[in-house]
């Protein structure tokens, strides 16, 4: 029993340690083309509602969480990046083409919403055979593909709306360092 505590420690370290290094490189592949290094914090902030969406899917379904459910949570964090992803880049697009920022990210809500929606539902229902897979040979699966799913939905419906929020705080708090830096008044 002992060994078996040391060795569940063992893969929670290692897994820890590369959910880490995962989040670091996600980070880095998102600020060299975005060219800014907080924009990637931006998209990034859908992680932990993922994981928050995968923990009340175990809970929904009385499953506990397990290693395999940590492999999902893990998979899940490049896959909920996406979402942010499109919208922001949908709204950096449109500011470079001259358009005013609260414009640009009413049309990313209005332009980006059914796309967003459908990838996140086709990837739930793509996972839904295997979370009702009653065979014992699948039954290791289960816990992986309902911390992908419910972290995917979840994330989804807090994405739509907290990532144009989060631009326009992002938006106000540049104009704010602008001002106090005295470049608005040249």
């Amino acid at each position: 029993f002992e060994g078996e505590q040391r060795e569940q420690g063992e893969t929670l370290g290692g897994l820890r340690r590369g959910f880490v290094m995962a989040l670091f490189m996600i980070y880095a592949l998102l600020a060299i083309p975005l060219r800014s290094y907080v924009q990637p914090f931006l998209i990034m902030t859908a992680i932990p509602f993922g994981i928050v969406g995968a923990v009340l899917a175990h809970l929904l379904l009385g499953m506990d969480l397990s290693i395999l459910s940590m492999f999902g949570i893990v998979a899940l964090a490049g896959v909920v990046v996406n979402d942010s992803l499109v919208m922001v880049d949908y709204v950096n697009r449109h500011v470079a083409d001259g358009m005013s920022m609260g414009e640009a990210i009413r049309q990313a809500g209005r332009v980006r919403f059914r796309p967003i929606l459908l990838t996140s539902l086709t990837t739930a229902a793509g996972l839904l055979p295997i979370i009702l897979e009653k065979s014992l040979q699948a039954r290791f699966l289960i816990p992986m593909a309902l911390s992908l799913a419910g972290g995917v939905l979840f994330a989804t419906a807090i994405t739509l709306l907290m990532i144009p929020c989060g631009y326009l705080v992002l938006n106000d708090l540049k104009r704010l360092g602008q001002r106090i830096s005295g470049r608005d008044n040249a």
